[in-house]
């Protein structure tokens, strides 16, 4: 196993005091912001020291490469980008406030997520649909490393699908502008030109993440281990634990808990080194 960590200001002492703790053999830079400590193993102290130092860590195993997985799956709202798309909408009617609570309630995982939906979308009954450009023309903006992610996939070959609890006006625009294999999320219905509060279809939640994933697995014809993931809340739970590698980003505690990495510091591509701690 190696012991990549990651971080924006790696101290040298820490590096050193971490090959001890792990017994590692050599320490490689892989980057301005990761390391690879070689023939790493497990062991008290590492996890204590990486959260003081605000760093990130991950066992990856010898021999693993970018080249092994054939799709990348993704939560959007603060994940791929860093807003809320519905706390944004909410913000041009002064609901932001009441929006977001039940939006944080979600994702912590304390009320069901189609309620939290459905009551989000009656507070918004009536917004004029020009919010929707508004939202995404001056506040979408990518989280950090999220585009270099991206890239790196895609030159690999690797597949993309965004699954979100956000709307279609959203990863429609998203599919197109950072080139996506597949997007999956809730079409707004809107009434002469008003969001009437409700959705056309049924909801995107935990389950419909899932079965899109696994209905794109499928016709990818690839095995779970071909598959890697990422989210932050709550609901990306049942989609990350049908991934090889799943990774919580910037995530809630329930979701840190039950992925196979945590990236709380860490930019987005900071997962490329998870995947593969080879530098090449």
């Amino acid at each position: 196993m190696h012991l990549v960590i990651q971080g924006a200001e790696i101290e040298t002492g820490d590096l050193k005091t971490l090959a001890k703790l792990s017994g590692a053999g050599a320490i490689d830079r892989l980057s301005d912001t990761a390391f690879r400590l070689n023939n790493a193993q497990s062991g008290p102290g590492i996890s204590e020291l990486c959260t003081q130092a605000r760093l990130d860590y991950g066992f990856v195993p010898e021999g693993r490469a970018l080249a092994d997985f054939r799709l990348l799956v993704m939560d959007m709202d603060s994940t791929l980008i860093t807003m809320e798309t519905i706390d944004e909408l909410a913000d041009m009617v002064n609901l932001k406030t009441e929006v977001a609570a039940i939006t944080a309630q979600a994702m912590r995982g304390e009320i069901e997520y189609d309620e939290s939906l459905r009551r989000r979308l009656a507070l918004l009954k009536g917004l004029d649909e020009s919010a929707l450009q508004r939202v995404y023309d001056e506040r979408l903006k990518f989280s950090p490393g999220a585009e270099r992610l991206l890239e790196q996939v895609q030159r690999a070959g690797i597949k993309t699908l965004l699954v979100s609890g956000g709307f279609t006006y959203m990863t429609d625009r998203l599919k197109t502008r950072i080139r996506l294999d597949y997007t999956h999320s809730n079409v707004l219905e809107v009434n002469n030109g008003r969001l009437s509060g409700a959705v056309i279809g049924g909801i995107v939640n935990a389950d419909a993440k899932r079965e899109m994933l696994l209905q794109v697995a499928a016709e990818l014809k690839i095995s779970r281990d071909q598959i890697a993931g990422v989210g932050d809340g709550a609901n990306d739970l049942k989609f990350l634990a049908e991934c090889g590698v799943s990774v919580a980003y910037r995530a809630k505690p329930v979701v840190r808990e039950q992925t196979t990495y945590a990236l709380n510091h860490s930019g987005l591509d900071a997962m490329r080194w998870l995947l593969s701690a080879e530098n090449t």
